[in-house]
Formats: structure tokens, C-alpha cells, sequence
């Protein structure tokens, strides 16, 4: 059905009357964790205190179940949910599998009849589990037998595929995912029915249309690609939409001017009908895919005073908009301020700013060569212009943090009912836009891809505590929190970790023997207080570096089943775009500013991000490596090596320069022409 969308009205949504016990958007969990984020106000935390820092150290595995048999590949991005003992996960091939939460053993298994799909949680209710597939059908299944119940195709709306699936009182919600143009939709539970729809990008007569120039809204991009959120005493639901793109690159805006909602916005709708109630938008205008993606989290907190019905948003930008869910207004302050514009981008003037400002940085430094290495988290690569967040672009890459891959990213967040702080895994990952790159920025070779935890308290936006890791922790690792205030996450490294929601300080790691990729879980069998795991892996952002497993794990106090065996750790740096090439075959030697395929050098000058000849090198220590500028190139070109400091020089055409590597290990360089084509010198043992 169409839903007319009309504008917010002073005094938005009153709350309704309901049963205390229809209330689980305030409620936490408890025995059980019955969905992905926990509860319908995805706050990720439960009740159960049985486990906490008096005993966590004496947390052992209780059980791991391989549930593809061992399956060692693909994307792994689902979260398990717990009811009565049972946990629902589905795997890298988006089969669903019921798992025995006190023994381990498999209860059923439902396969994929239209070939693997990444999925991200299922949803559980009124007797039934409900999945998505590939071609965009929604799956009912038994929830005691896993038998298909029925299945419904939906086209029109986006690739309904990815996306965790939300039931509450009859219906469900997903969202679509990774397409020109998406939509929010609701189902009834009992027929897989469509009952309402909400377009991402609005068409002609609907609010919001002339926010984008011309017909630019059809390939507008725009998908509810993570969970909502649903308050029912509000009765509304949140969803969060994607970036804006368009019929080139979500980097170009110059076809489709305006704010372009509703674009890497909140959106709240009612719940029976999807009728628009408010929005806010936390960047107008996108040309850096710098969507705020999380799954909103609903909470309760005192602002200046006063009890406030909140909703938490933000994720990439690091910073996040704290506004109240019954009209979208901002209690602690969000202005407009303005920001660099390019024209040719049709940029808008201004960006919201919380008025506490970010909890991570939002500039690259510029550190000194030969310094502290890695040094500063969102230290600059050299050579590239660098900028503040939404310093815009055209044909030049300018390097800007928290970056597409960093800020909060699609981790899941915590809302503790104990220490009244929400948490999120975070990522350094910074980019380099320009309309010279493909699809959504360049991450520049040799950059360190780092992360860490944070607190913020709701109720003021300020940072309480962060601590920085050595891995990105913002795609898919979220965060459990418990009333004994343990917080629990895991890393591309394989580990699950416990720290004190407090103060970050960390109690206890157990070794998965794969990326965990997904949310730690709890729940309660018998008295005891279980901690369950999803450890598979994805390829973002380490690439095939990442460890990829099957491995459901559950953890108990006591628990007999030992830890993997370590996998090799991701590699943290981003990659040159080539493979290893010896120096003997290329006679020690690298061509500046050519391209380098199947053992021939280019033949034209070049500044694609491969033109180094060859990008990757390498030779055993004490070798002396030859960098040479063709005589046939028209410009300078240099090597300047990072972040060692090792070299820094420019050579004119003809010209070349020799330096010998005593020391094993890695040496990336980039050209100071262009900084996009990188190299890496690779140097071996003798």
C-alpha cells in the first residue's frame, strides 16, 4: 500500500496506554535474548548477573558447534537469539540452524533453497522463525522443526535479503539492502503479506521528492539496510537510512542536488501504517557514504534534569545525534553549521553538529615521518590533501577520518541499565574521495585500519571512557553488556573479550579460532548464565586476512571445552593492489608512475593506485632496490617512504635513486606526484 507522508506536527505522537507487559523497547532481557539487539529498543544488555568480576575469569566454553561442518569461507554476519534454551543463528550460506543452548547438539537445519545469502539475523514469534533469500522472499519456519511454513516473494522494493528481520505483535519489519533505491517494509506474521511500505527516496507527491533534483530520487540509494527500532508505547518505529547515491558514484552529487532525504537519516513511522512522524537528518547532501547506519537504540536518560525518552543515532560520522523519539527534537543541541563547499557538487551549506561534538576525531594529523610508528590512530598516509569531516571533493583525493569503513559503521550498540552509558565498537579507517575513484573512495595502501571501544553517557553526549585497539571494530563486532557490568565484544583476531563496562579494563579473552563478526549474546538455562558467540568472519575491512569459521561457541563458568587454536592475525595495514613479485625477476627495481601486469611494465604514465612496476617487491635483507623515473614521463614523480621515514625523493624524468634494506619487515611507499600509486617493499630474512 502507498503511505501519504505528511509533516511533523508540533507535539508529534502522544504515548498510548499499554500492558507493562507489552513494553519490551524499555524492558531488557532476562532469561533469554530473544532478538537481534536484545530487545525492540536494541540496548544489546540483559539482566543476568550470575556471570560477573568476581567469577568471569573462571569463564570456559561450555560447547562450539561447527554448523556448516567446518566451513572455512565466506561472509559471516548474523547474530544468534536465544528462546527457551534454543539458539537460531544463520550461517555463512544464510541456512538457519537451531542449536541446543546447554548441550551444543544441532535441534534442526533449514537450507537455502536459492543459493547462499549474507544474512544477519533472523526474527523470532508467534511460533515461527523468519528468514529471508536471495530474490527477495521472506521464510516462515517452524520454530520447533524448522519446516517451511510459508514463503512469499516481495520485488519492487529493493533486495529484501540482507537485513535482520524484527517481529512485534504480529507483523515484522525489514528493511532492503544495496540497491538504487530502497524501502522499509512491514509484513503480517501469520501470511507474509505486505501491509505498508516507506520509500527511501520519495516519488513525485510524496514529502521529501524535492529534496532531489529531477528524477535523480529513482537511483537515490537510500536503503534501511540495518534493523529498526520500535517503542510501543510511542507506537512508532526508527529506521535508519543509507547513503545517497547515484547513477555514477555515491561520491558524485553533481546530478542530484538538494539534501536528498531521505538519505543517512532516522526516520520515525507509525507502526500499524508507516505513516511518517519525524526525521532528522545527519548529513545533507552525502558524497562521502558517510550514512549513519546503526540500528537505532532506544533509552531512557535524565537530560538537565529531566527524564527523557531518547533515541541514540550515529555511527560513521563519530559522532552521535541524541534526540527525543516522540518528536525528533534535539534536548542537548544540534546545530547547523557551515562547512567547505564545492559547487560543482551542488553541496549543501551546512552539516548538523552536536554541540558536544564528536567521541573520536574527525581530522587526520600529519605526523612527522620516522616518528612513533604506528603512532596517532588516525595519523594521515603522506602526500594526500587532507581535510575535516565533509571537507568536499572533485578530481583531487582528499583524505578525511573517521572515513566510509570507520566511525561506528553496522556494529551492533550497547544501552547498559547499570552504568547508563551506550557503547560502540568504532574504526579508523580513513578514505580518500574524488571522483577519479570507483564506488565509494579510495582506503590509501599502507594506512593502518585500527579501532577501539567507547562510552558515552545518553544523557549528556559526553565520552566517558575510551580505549583503542589494534583492530577496526565496527563491522558487525558488537557490543553485550550485563547488570554485573561485563561488557563483551569480539575481534577480527578471534578473540572475545571481556572488560569492565566501567572503565574498559579488560578481565578475561577467550580465542574463537575465527573473525567474530556479530554480537555477543547471553542467556540463562537451569540457573546458569551462558555468554554465545557467532564466530565466522567477514571480509571488511581485512579482506581474506580475517580467519573465516563456522563456529558457534557457548561459555559458561566451569565450562570444559578449550579455546581454538590462534589463527593467523588479519593483516591491519591496507594492501597494495598487487601480489608479491622477486627481485630478481625485475632485476631489484621499481618503475615510478607505470603499471606493472603480467611481468610487463607499462608503456604510458600512469597515477592509478597499481602504478608502481611492480607494486609489491620482494628481496632479502641487504638487497639495494632501484626506483627509476622513465624518461618518457612527463612529470616529477617520488618515493616517499612511510611511516619509517626511510626516504622521501623526487626524481625528474630519467632520473633514479638507490637505497638498500638491511632490516626484515614491510616498507610501503606512495609517489608524492599523486599519492594514490603506493608500493611496498616486502624484505625477507637472508
Amino acid at each position: 500500500m502507498m503511505v501519504r507522508r505528511r509533516a511533523l506536527l508540533a507535539g508529534a505522537v502522544a504515548a498510548a496506554v499499554v500492558p507493562a507487559s507489552a513494553r519490551p523497547a524499555a524492558a531488557a532481557s532476562s532469561r533469554d535474548f530473544p532478538k537481534v539487539g536484545g530487545n525492540l529498543a536494541n540496548q544489546s544488555y540483559s539482566r543476568l548477573s550470575g556471570l560477573h568480576r568476581g567469577n568471569v575469569r573462571r569463564l570456559r566454553a561450555a560447547w562450539v558447534n561447527n554448523i556448516e561442518g567446518g566451513l572455512m569461507a565466506g561472509n559471516s554476519q548474523s547474530t544468534a537469539v536465544a528462546v527457551d534454551g534454543v539458539l537460531y543463528i544463520e550461517s555463512a550460506l544464510g541456512n538457519v540452524v537451531a542449536v541446543d543452548g546447554r548441550t551444543g547438539a544441532t535441534i534442526w537445519k533449514y537450507a537455502q533453497t536459492r543459493g547462499a545469502v549474507t544474512r544477519r539475523g533472523v526474527a523470532i514469534g508467534a511460533g515461527k522463525v523468519f528468514t529471508c533469500a536471495n530474490d527477495n522472499w521472506l521464510i516462515a519456519l517452524d520454530q520447533r522443526t524448522g519446516q517451511v511454513l510459508w514463503e512469499r516473494q516481495h520485488n519492487g522494493y529493493g533486495n529484501l535479503e540482507k537485513v535482520a528481520v524484527t517481529y512485534h505483535d504480529g507483523m515484522l519489519y525489514c528493511g532492503t539492502n544495496d540497491g538504487p533505491r530502497g524501502a522499509a517494509l512491514a509484513f503480517d506474521a501469520e501470511t507474509g503479506d505486505l501491509v505498508w511500505h516507506f520509500w527511501g527516496t520519495p516519488g513525485p507527491g510524496e514529502f521529501g521528492n524535492d529534496t532531489w533534483e529531477g528524477d535523480s530520487w529513482q537511483t537515490g540509494g537510500a536503503t534501511p539496510w540495518m534493523h529498526c527500532a520500535i517503542d510501543p508505547e510511542l507506537r512508532l518505529v526508527y529506521w535508519t537510512f543509507g547513503n545517497a547515491r547515484g547513477a555514477r558514484s555515491s561520491q558524485d552529487g553533481s546530478q542530484r542536488g538538494g539534501q536528498n532525504l531521505f538519505a543517512n537519516s532516522i526516520v520515525a513511522m507509525d507502526l500499524k501504517t508507516g505513516a511518517y512522524r519525524w526525521h532528522f537528518q545527519s548529513i545533507h547532501h552525502d558524497i562521502w557514504d558517510m550514512d549513519n547506519v546503526m540500528a537505532p537504540v532506544l533509552v531512557d536518560a535524565r537530560v538537565h534534569g529531566r527524564m527523557r525518552k531518547l533515541v541514540v543515532y550515529g555511527s560513521k560520522t563519530g559522532m552521535y545525534y541524541i534526540l527525543d523519539r516522540a518528536d525528533g527534537s534535539a534536548p542537548l543541541g544540534i546545530d547547523e553549521r557551515p562547512v567547505p563547499q564545492e559547487p560543482r557538487q551542488k553541496t549543501w551549506p551546512t552539516q548538523p553538529f552536536p554541540r558536544q561534538g564528536g567521541w573520536t576525531e574527525l581530522m587526520p594529523v600529519r605526523q612527522p615521518l620516522g616518528t612513533e610508528i604506528p603512532g596517532a590512530p588516525h595519523r594521515a598516509v603522506p602526500n594526500y590533501p587532507i581535510g575535516p569531516l565533509f571537507t568536499p571533493h572533485w578530481d583531487e583525493p582528499i583524505l578525511t577520518i573517521p572515513g566510509h569503513g570507520g566511525g561506528a559503521d553496522w556494529n551492533h550498540q550497547s544501552f547498559s541499565h547499570s552504568t547508563r552509558l551506550v557503547y560502540t565498537g568504532f574504526g579508523y579507517v580513513a578514505a580518500a574521495h574524488s571522483l577519479t575513484e570507483p564506488a565509494n573512495g579510495l582506503r590509501p595502501p599502507g594506512e593502518y585500519m585500527t579501532g577501539g571501544v567507547v562510552a558515552v553517557d545518553p544523557g549528556t553526549n559526553r565520552v566517558r571512557w575510551k580505549k583503542n585497539m589494534p583492530y577496526s571494530l565496527a563491522h558487525g563486532n558488537g557490543i553485550l553488556t550485563t547488570a554485573a557490568d561485563l561488557l563483551f565484544i569480539g575481534r577480527p583476531d578471534g578473540n572475545l573479550l571481556c572488560l569492565d563496562a566501567r572503565d574498559g579494563r579488560e578481565l578475561w579473552r577467550w580465542q574463537t579460532g575465527a573473525a567474530v563478526s556479530s554480537s555477543p549474546i547471553s542467556y540463562e538455562i537451569d540457573g546458569e548464565q551462558y555468554i554465545a558467540v557467532y564466530a565466522g568472519g567477514t571480509s571488511i575491512p581485512y579482506g581474506n586476512s580475517a580467519q573465516r569459521g563456522d563456529h558457534l561457541w557457548a561459555f559458561k563458568v566451569g565450562g570444559t571445552v578449550p579455546p581454538a587454536a590462534t589463527p593467523p592475525p588479519p593483516v591491519i595495514r591496507r594492501p597494495v593492489s598487487g601480489g608479491p613479485v622477486d627481485g630478481s625477476a625485475v632485476n631489484n627495481t621499481v618503475v615510478l608512475a607505470r603499471t606493472y601486469d603480467n611481468g610487463q611494465v607499462g608503456t604510458v604514465e600512469s597515477t592509478a593506485v597499481n602504478a608502481m612496476a611492480p607494486t609489491h617487491l620482494r628481496v632479502p635483507a641487504g638487497t639495494t632496490v632501484t626506483f627509476v623515473n622513465p624518461a618518457d614521463n612527463v612529470n616529477v614523480h617520488g618515493a616517499t617512504q612511510f611511516f619509517e621515514g626511510l626516504f622521501d625523493i623526487r626524481l625528474k624524468p630519467g632520473e633514479s635513486f638507490q637505497y638498500t634494506f638491511t632490516k626484515p619487515g614491510e616498507y610501503f611507499f606512495n609517489d608524492s606526484h599523486s599519492p594514490r600509486p603506493t608500493g611496498k617493499i616486502e624484505v625477507t630474512p637472508r
